[in-house]
């Protein structure tokens, strides 16, 4: 009856970590960890140290609550097994697992937001919308002793991301250990998992012959930016003028790639002309698409491509809020686990995220992911002290439906006003011109420029 009476304070004090641990049950329970890992891996095999336990430690890492691995390690009293035992597992656990780690766990949270998001709005009618991107990890620390004498910075590896923004979970990882592969050498696992009705939006990196052609015959879309070496269509009709957007002007024309067995793709060629140049300095962008115009116009595939940016802050909210990059790890292998395990924190909380914009008819640009991850890292550990172990069991049978009606209870309780957003006005463009080497390392005191007596 006490602990009942513990986890009623919980619900309405500080629900969100109960909603964060009732989802890392379900997306990261045990026997369910050390039978992917059995199934998928290559080399690797258990002794006394689980891979679930292994997941668990990192979990620790990704959502704050522990600076590092092996101060996570310390304060958990049911590791078996000696640090160096734990490094060797975590050095060596091999991608192909942390990919079927962040796939898995995606698909158990997925039915469970299916029931949360139940109006959700389509990014394109008639297709299921995914977002493409690499990410190179941050560079490590150089602990490793081959690394010691490197002028340059070290970097532990890679990954190929595929985001699906209309219900903001990373549903594939694709990851590298070589961190100067080509993206585009990694694209052969992404291209077997497409299937027919989605639609792919990417850079001018995956605009190649090979990879337009074979999202065409998986018989799904792609909005690609044309790069300007590949895959160098030929025009099949006239540049026509569409109409005005926000940024700049539409055309369309028609064009024709081949590939090696001569077989011809006709594409439309959205033709954006900038008002204002990029960042890079380009005044014009071209996107390539084998979506009919019936179905989608010039105008919308270009303000479609632009959405495409939407990882971009998925990857800033994974770094700001999450500890997605962990520079003490210097082996491939780690980091990519501690990145895979973040993407999985990551998912959890969008799970959260939807549960509170539901309960309480919120946008999603009105909610802060970094004050609800701030919330369950304050009281988390606590939290698990409190409540013990068999209460949570209790939860474990519950179906996706009940686990989805849950969470909207104990958002129920959640006080939105504490978790709004407080966007920064737009920040002015200044152009800073060329700057010399010596002046641009100089050291200047804060405290002396905003005095006045120093000049930046």
């Amino acid at each position: 009856m006490a602990l009942d009476v513990v986890f009623e304070r919980f619900v309405h004090h500080s629900p969100l970590p109960l909603m964060a641990r009732l989802l890392m049950q379900r997306a990261l329970g045990a026997e369910w960890l050390d039978s992917l890992f059995e199934q998928h891996r290559q080399r690797q095999y258990t002794r006394e140290l689980l891979f679930s336990t292994e997941v668990d430690l990192m979990a620790l890492v990704a959502l704050g609550l522990r600076p590092s691995l092996h101060a996570a390690a310390q304060s958990s009293e049911g590791l078996k097994v000696s640090m160096q035992a734990l490094y060797e597992k975590v050095h060596h656990t091999e991608p192909r697992v942390v990919r079927e780690l962040v796939q898995c766990s995606g698909e158990r949270l997925r039915p469970v937001l299916e029931h949360l998001k139940l109006q959700q709005p389509s990014w394109a009618s008639g297709y299921r919308v995914r977002v493409l991107d690499g990410n190179h990890l941050a560079a490590s620390q150089k602990r490793l002793k081959p690394l010691r004498g490197l002028r340059g910075a070290a970097l532990p590896g890679q990954a190929l991301v595929v985001y699906a923004p209309e219900w903001d979970l990373v549903v594939d990882l694709v990851p590298a250990e070589d961190a100067h592969a080509n993206e585009r050498a990694l694209m052969g696992p992404v291209l077997e998992r497409v299937q027919a009705g989605e639609l792919w939006l990417a850079d001018r990196n995956f605009s190649t012959r090979q990879i337009l052609f074979a999202v065409e015959d998986k018989h799904a879309a792609f909005v690609i930016r044309e790069h300007g070496v590949s895959p160098s269509p030929t025009e099949a009709g006239p540049l026509k003028k569409v109409g005005r957007v926000e940024t700049g002007v539409v055309f369309e024309q028609a064009v024709e790639i081949e590939d090696e067995q001569g077989r011809r793709l006709r594409l439309r060629r959205i033709e954006l002309q900038l008002e204002e140049p990029t960042e890079d300095g380009d005044t014009r962008i071209r996107v390539l698409t084998n979506v009919p115009s019936e179905r989608m116009g010039a105008k919308e595939v270009a303000g479609l491509y632009r959405r495409r940016w939407s990882i971009e802050g998925m990857f800033g909210r994974l770094e700001s809020v999450l500890k997605s990059e962990v520079k003490t790890l210097g082996y491939p292998r780690a980091a990519l686990l501690a990145f895979g395990v973040a993407v999985m924190a990551y998912n959890v909380l969008a799970v959260m995220l939807a549960a509170v914009e539901t309960e309480h008819r919120l946008k999603a640009t009105e909610v802060s992911s970094y004050y609800i991850a701030d919330e369950v890292k304050a009281t988390y550990g606590g939290m698990m002290i409190a409540i013990a172990e068999p209460l949570w069991r209790g939860f474990e049978s519950q179906t996706d439906e009940e686990l989805g009606k849950e969470l909207l209870w104990l958002a129920s309780h959640v006080k939105p006003s504490k978790l709004r957003k407080h966007p920064r006005g737009p920040k002015k463009k200044e152009k800073k011109g060329y700057a010399p080497r010596r002046e641009v390392d100089r050291h200047v005191s804060t405290a002396r420029v905003l005095r006045g007596d120093e000049k930046t």
